[in-house]
């Protein structure tokens, strides 16, 4: 069942400072966004909150594509945030990594999928459950 792979814990010694342009960028509609850069944005303090409680994971499958997140894609996931109904989580089921969405309500949880060719995952008495952390980005290359 495994939809990760684990890469590692998320180093950050120096910023990763990248130009920002100061205009929102329509999809669709061609903008000289160069004319625009006046600022920059630091990955690092975007994508995480607390660098020290966050992993990289990459996904393997389809079944939370619904959500925008993709086979090959990195996901940030912060081990010391709270995990809310509605969260994307990194979940260990039975010893298995998934990622899915909490679904939590009248004390019952559930590991929803974003892909209707997937089941719920309804855990059952005797297995094991863990939520791992919570994903809090996605990071994809073209």
């Amino acid at each position: 069942m495994s939809d990760i792979t684990l890469c590692g814990r998320i180093t950050t010694t120096q910023p990763c400072s990248l130009p920002l342009a100061g205009m929102g960028i329509r999809a669709g509609f061609p903008s000289p966004a160069d004319d625009y850069l006046d600022s920059s944005i630091d990955l690092n303090g975007y994508l995480m909150s607390d660098p020290d409680a966050c992993f990289v994971v990459r996904v393997q499958g389809d079944s939370m594509s619904g959500a925008g997140i993709m086979e090959g894609d990195l996901l940030i996931v912060d081990k010391g945030r709270p995990a809310l109904h509605g969260d994307i989580v990194v979940a260990v089921v039975d010893g298995d990594f998934t990622v899915k969405r909490l679904h939590r309500r009248d004390g019952r949880l559930a590991l929803r999928p974003e892909n209707p060719a997937y089941p719920v995952l309804v855990p059952q008495n005797e297995q094991e459950l863990l939520i791992w952390g919570v994903v809090c980005g996605c990071v994809r290359r073209y």
